[in-house]
């Protein structure tokens, strides 16, 4: 062991701050240095001056209460940064993946009256039962759910009897972005002879049938 290695041992086995250490780093180098300039061996100045756990201990016991509030104050602080850090990118990243909402007219990538068609077309094709052009212009997460088993589950749970259908009523859009996906979402309500029923659709910038929900 040389007298760099022997006082970088001690140094971080010393509970205190990057500033004491390096006074105390700087002093131990000279001490040494006098005594392997006057002929004495690094294993004979390391056997007078005590193995690398004395000496720290030495150095430990004489501290200041400033010095080891100040040390104890650093090691929390290096604890916690990299929690915050990674606290931080976790949130970035879920900010990212949340749904932002905005209003459909500010939109760059929906027509307002193309997805009002859009909507008006999907609910007629749902009471046609016509599931061979809903799945032709659905995304692929959506085509499992497009068909009349899961549909009629669907409106038992409504009534049992809808009718026909009488009326379209005010249609809500807005455009939703979410991680480097974008949404337009619309609710609609449509007036059946039995039963009034709020439909909430969602389409991709390709206008294809992303979401469904009935209530």
């Amino acid at each position: 062991m040389n007298a760099n290695q022997y006082v970088n041992a001690v140094v971080k086995k010393i509970r205190c701050s990057g500033k004491r250490k390096d006074e105390i780093r700087k002093q131990l180098l000279t001490d040494i240095n006098l005594r392997l300039e006057q002929g004495e061996k690094m294993e004979e100045v390391i056997s007078h001056m005590g193995s690398v756990q004395e000496i720290a201990d030495d150095f430990n016991d004489n501290l200041s209460q400033q010095e080891r509030k100040t040390y104890r104050r650093n090691k929390v602080l290096k604890i916690l940064l990299p929690i915050a850090v990674v606290f931080l990118l976790l949130a970035a990243v879920v900010y990212w993946m949340l749904p932002k909402g905005r209003d459909i007219a500010q939109s760059k990538f929906f027509d307002e009256a193309t997805v009002e068609a859009a909507m008006k077309e999907t609910v007629e094709l749902l009471d046609a039962g016509d599931y061979d052009t809903l799945l032709a212009n659905a995304i692929p997460q959506m085509q499992p759910f497009l068909n009349e088993e899961e549909m009629d589950k669907i409106k038992g749970e409504m009534s049992e009897d809808w009718g026909e259908r009488k009326q379209f009523g005010a249609i809500y859009l807005a455009e939703y972005e979410q991680g480097n996906q974008r949404f337009v979402v619309g609710e609609i309500t449509v007036t059946y002879e039995n039963i009034s029923v709020t439909y909430r659709l969602s389409y991709d910038t390709d206008m294809r049938l992303a979401g469904l929900y009935v209530r």
